[in-house]
């Protein structure tokens, strides 16, 4: 039996821990807030997989390949589909009740799948039933260890290998947790934008600890923008699946200009209708387009969709009477902490499994509802490694010792030299703010982004300094990752001399073929001074 360190509560963490539990191991589970708070619990649309007898793997597959713009790894989109439909009848074996029809389980369609194979739970509430039916099952299992409100400070490496981590809890005291394996389960980083469809818990905590401990990250610079959330304070996210289901976009002077921007129109890949929602504001002096889904009836909107109908009512909408205010919102990181396929990254000892994790499988543009069948897919995975040797050559890092750093500079590879950069380290006393950080990445490495842009932005970046690692402020630490990972995304950012998928530049409008390699992230030894007082605690 092994002792496993379980590090967020989404789909990833919650399958990860009660697989793990279930295969004889310890398991601890630490969550920055309480157990169902995660991304999982916002998810809309539903769960892509090849279930149907008109649908088949292939068809995900080039589905998939299609959408992530020449970036995807074709072993882990394999794996990805291939899977998914065995993790998919696990989720209905842990209780979530995926709606039906009279064929069965109910399918939708979503933007750039070739065929209905969407499923989904409560119309648009599947990631909270899915959340609802594994956090019932963890508490279910003795063997599972919950720490809520203890959130992920930094990794804890020993001669390369990671043993465990550094956490905050509740009681504002940081402490060791050892582990003889750590599974990185804690989401995206909305956070770094104004405006996102994220909870207020994702900072990406884990890809900056992956970061500053010594793995490789891979792709930050590919961020997408869900085209469609409500244009009201909180930004609720406004499922794909209701375009799927026919609703359309138009502009104030109510013409529907998604059909001269791409022949899939509404249903077109995230980025294209992202980036057509984003100029249609400029011309419009930034009011938000207008999504118009009252030919869908009130009848199906009330029963399809009930929790955008009680979003909707909330800021005063009828949407089955009249067009509702949308505009892009930062949705999903498709980049993270490097992984193989079977959720293994650059360092031993420690795997990634979700959002927090880049798998390849979504390469620069990630195909609609394939997030939740992914952090499944490889939860899985990694608990079936567990116990299993290293690859050979996995790492560069295996022999030497690798404490956490802080964010100074980041060297780039992946593309070629005269794409390198190395980021200014932070020296001045300004300590980063929030707030303006937000603003500076919406503006100038949003939806749309120029060389000039992304240079001003590491600028400004650099002038910034992080919290001290000793903070007892969850606040203050998840300022610490944002800043870090701010710097990182711009700098691959400015990296990728092109567009591609999620990634727009004004100053390189096109994809370059000789570009479609993945750009990947290290950083420099510097080490971290010790926390004066910890209390190691065995996991």
């Amino acid at each position: 039996m092994a002792s496993i360190l379980v590090i967020g509560s989404g789909l990833g963490g919650l399958l990860a821990a009660v697989r793990a539990a279930d295969a004889g191991h310890h398991v601890v589970l630490v969550t920055k807030s309480v157990l169902p708070e995660s991304n999982t619990r916002y998810a809309q649309g539903g769960i892509a997989a090849a279930l149907f007898r008109d649908d088949s793997v292939d068809a995900h597959v080039l589905d998939t390949l299609r959408a992530g713009a020449g970036l995807c790894e074709p072993a882990a989109v394999r794996v990805l589909c291939e899977e998914g439909p065995a993790r998919v009848r696990d989720l209905i074996r842990f209780g979530v009740d995926f709606d039906r029809d009279e064929s069965g389980v109910a399918r939708g369609l979503e933007a750039a799948h070739s065929r209905s194979r969407v499923v989904h739970a409560g119309g648009d509430a599947t990631g909270a039933a899915v959340e609802a039916a594994l956090v019932a099952t963890v508490r279910r299992r003795a063997s599972i260890d919950v720490r809520e409100h203890t959130m992920l400070v930094d990794l804890v490496v020993d001669g390369g290998i990671v043993g465990g981590a550094r956490v905050l809890g509740p009681d504002n005291v940081q402490r060791s947790v050892e582990a003889d394996a750590v599974i990185l389960a804690t989401g995206g980083a909305g956070a770094l934008y104004t405006h996102t469809t994220n909870p207020s818990v994702a900072t990406g905590d884990g890809v900056a600890a992956a970061y500053r401990a010594g793995a490789d990250v891979a792709d930050l610079e590919f961020y997408q923008f869900h085209p469609t959330a409500l244009a009201v304070p909180g930004t609720p996210l406004v499922s794909e699946a209701v375009r799927g289901e026919g609703a359309v976009l138009r502009n104030l002077l109510a013409d529907r200009f998604m059909l001269a921007e791409h022949p899939d129109a509404e249903l077109a890949p995230r980025d294209v209708v992202a980036r057509a929602i984003a100029r249609q504001m400029e011309r419009q002096g930034g009011a938000p387009v207008r999504l118009d889904a009252t030919a869908l009836g009130r009848e199906l909107l009330e029963t399809r969709f009930p929790t955008i109908t009680t979003a909707c009512r909330a800021a005063g909408l009828d949407w089955a009477i009249e067009a509702i205010p949308v505009a892009p919102a930062a949705h999903y990181w498709m980049g993270g902490v490097a992984t193989d396929t079977w959720a293994r990254t650059s360092l031993p000892g420690l795997f990634a499994v979700g959002e927090v994790a880049r798998t390849g499988a979504h390469g620069a543009n990630r195909l609609a509802s394939n997030s939740l069948l992914e952090a499944a897919v490889f939860a899985d995975r990694a608990v079936r490694a567990l116990g299993q040797p290293w690859p050979a050559g996995a790492t560069r890092t295996a022999n030497r010792p690798h404490p956490p750093v802080e964010f100074s500079a980041s060297s780039i590879h992946g593309l070629p030299d005269e794409t390198a950069i190395k980021l200014p380290s932070a020296d001045a006393n300004t300590l980063v703010d929030r707030p303006a950080l937000q603003q500076l990445l919406w503006d100038l490495a949003g939806v749309h982004r120029s060389g000039g842009g992304l240079a001003t932005a590491a600028a400004l970046l650099a002038e910034w300094t992080a919290p001290e690692h000793t903070s007892t402020s969850v606040a203050a630490l998840e300022d610490r990752n944002l800043l870090g990972l701010g710097r990182l995304l711009v700098a691959a950012a400015l990296a990728r001399k092109e567009s591609r998928g999620a990634h727009y530049r004004s100053d390189f409008p096109e994809p370059r073929p000789e570009l479609a390699r993945s750009v990947s992230q290290t950083r420099h030894d510097q080490p971290l001074p010790p926390v004066a007082a910890q209390e190691a605690i065995a996991c």
